[in-house]
């Protein structure tokens, strides 16, 4: 009797329809398709970037130029040569690291949400997401 006085009480979860079980929550990421992993795989704009499009983070695209913001590589810069949706990672020119043999070159890949976009390759798709973002935001301010 004295255990079940001190448990504590639950908050209840807002939408019943969304698990929060961490198994079915990691199976339903690394089972997801691809169109579904290029949003799991954004990263944060830089901040002239995010004033000039209104928006915090989009997608990474291969020749975007991205700077490394955590792990042993931080602060490095470079273009983006892969975009890995498979494995979740993104490979940058001149990110390299010696193999064993101490003589050949291999890429690390990296996570997109541990760099920062600093320089946008614009197409015409791209350009239209980033228009349709930035006028949301335009109209939150107007709320405001």
């Amino acid at each position: 009797p004295a255990q079940q006085q001190r448990r504590t009480r639950c908050t209840m979860k807002f939408n019943t329809a969304v698990t929060s079980s961490r198994r079915k929550n990691r199976a339903r990421h690394f089972s997801s398709d691809s169109s579904s992993r290029r949003r799991l795989m954004s990263s944060t704009l830089d901040k002239t970037l995010r004033e000039k499009y209104g928006c915090r983070s989009i997608p990474v695209c291969k020749d975007d130029e991205v700077k490394v913001m955590t792990g042993k590589l931080k602060g490095r810069e470079g273009r983006v040569v892969t975009v890995y949706r498979k494995r979740f990672h993104i490979l940058v020119e001149r990110l390299n690291r010696l193999k064993s043999d101490n003589q050949t070159e291999a890429p690390v890949p990296v996570h997109p949400s541990n760099v920062m976009i600093t320089k946008i390759r614009e197409t015409g798709s791209r350009r239209a997401i980033l228009d349709r973002r930035g006028k949301d935001s335009a109209d939150m301010d107007r709320v405001d």
